[in-house]
């Protein structure tokens, strides 16, 4: 672990909150404001620093999704919550604390969830404070299994008609490598099936050699350096972690001294969720995002519109802006969304003819120099690989006799149009006025 638990100080007694961390500005009590717990101001997930725009993303609110002026309970809660989890780590930006936050809280409400979404706590190397983050996640959530060395049969049959909440460190070390992800490919499965209800596995168990369900539905936490499978992240929260600059300073983590506050809080979230839980059942909340990305962050959203005061606004906000960046990281898929983008742009240069030659598209595609395509592969964008790329859309080339009589390959305008409208369409004109 890249943050070993500290062992327990038997001097102080277990009531006693941390001392300043070496020497700085004095630690708030648990239950502070986040402003008085000195969570840092929001460093943003966009490489230039920019602020997250969230101006037509769906993150704004009408007048029946303004939240009130009075704090309930349940937004009492989830301040406590965040500033403990800003005591002990710093996280990479304020939507990303206001995210960690919401997923324990939801984790409580999970029996009640149609959907269980993973939080994926990444970074680039070791001491970013990863597993110090899975140490405070722990002792807040709900029914916590930690599965350090578990086999994949053990954790199985750790998820029951109780969700518990699955927390797995270092999992580079399941997944980093082509051959150990090969090897666990079944406890990739168990989290890819459990993101969503009634997606039971069937084995073969028992001294009769039956087949039989066992549950998948639980939330989980993971924690590695380097993003873990491509089908994991995307049913996840994803929270990338940075070592901290010189400067940043948080308080030590004392097991015996602190998880008692931990538990307090965490059994008030308990409590909490108990009496709000029919509530969350009935709930579809309005998303600034849609399909997986929706379904991933609607127990937080939902969590956050129950507890009421800033909460619903916070809770859309990090949702968009992080689903927004994580749409950003995925690579290929971005590249198969941004060659019909190009192409789009390469037939409206040419006046939007029915059709191009592929030499003649590719030229134009390699010649924009803020594109990928000249460097595209170890010769830039081929036919095959142009070919590679479209497969998926149904879109292929086809002999094509253009109008000054020569025939060659290339593709009609009409195939793209209903992968244009449905991957990435064109925003629709402000009305006057605006």
């Amino acid at each position: 672990m890249d943050n070993p638990t500290t062992q327990p100080d038997p001097a102080a007694p277990p009531t006693t909150m941390p001392p300043p961390h070496d020497g700085g500005q004095p630690q708030p009590e648990i239950g502070a404001s986040a402003s008085e717990a000195g969570i840092p101001a929001a460093q943003d997930l966009n490489a230039d620093g920019g602020g997250h725009d969230l101006k037509g993303t769906g993150a704004e609110f009408g007048p029946a999704d303004q939240p009130t002026a009075e704090d309930s309970e349940g937004a009492e809660l989830l301040d406590e919550l965040r500033s403990a989890l800003g005591r002990y780590v710093i996280l990479p930006s304020k939507e990303a604390l206001h995210a960690v936050t919401l997923w324990v809280a939801a984790t409580h409400l999970q029996h009640v969830s149609q959907h269980a979404p993973r939080l994926a706590v990444v970074g680039p190397a070791k001491r970013c404070g990863k597993s110090r983050l899975l140490d405070v996640i722990t002792e807040t959530v709900h029914k916590p299994v930690i599965t350090v060395n578990a086999s994949t049969a053990a954790i199985f049959r750790s998820v029951t008609a109780n969700p518990p909440t699955l927390l797995v460190d270092e999992a580079d070390t399941l997944f980093g490598s082509p051959k150990m992800a090969e090897k666990n490919e079944d406890l990739r499965g168990l989290l890819n099936a459990g993101h969503q209800r009634n997606r039971p596995a069937l084995r073969i168990a028992g001294p009769e050699h039956q087949p039989v369900s066992f549950p998948t539905f639980a939330m989980a936490a993971l924690a590695g350096i380097g993003d873990l499978p491509d089908t994991i992240m995307d049913r996840a929260v994803v929270v990338r972690m940075r070592r901290r600059a010189p400067g940043e300073r948080v308080a030590t983590f004392r097991s015996r001294r602190d998880i008692p506050h931990l538990h307090l809080l965490r059994d008030r979230l308990a409590a909490w969720a108990g009496e709000v839980a029919e509530l969350a059942v009935e709930r579809e909340p309005q998303m600034p995002v849609e399909d997986r990305a929706a379904d991933t962050w609607e127990p937080l959203v939902v969590v956050a519109d129950l507890a009421g005061g800033p909460w619903p606004g916070l809770a859309r906000s990090a949702c968009a802006a992080m689903s927004a960046f994580e749409a950003g990281q995925d690579e290929e898929g971005g590249l198969r969304i941004r060659i019909l983008a190009d192409i789009r742009t390469a037939f409206a240069s040419l006046g939007d003819p029915e059709a191009l030659a592929t030499t003649r598209l590719l030229g134009i595609l390699k010649e924009d120099a803020e594109a990928p395509w000249a460097e595209y592969g170890t010769s830039g964008l081929t036919p095959r690989g142009l070919q590679l790329l479209l497969r998926d859309y149904g879109i292929t080339s086809a002999n094509i006799r253009f109008p000054d009589g020569i025939q060659a390959k290339g593709f009609a305008r009409n195939k793209f149009l209903d992968a244009w409208a449905r991957y990435c369409p064109t925003q629709a004109p402000a009305p006057p006025g605006d």
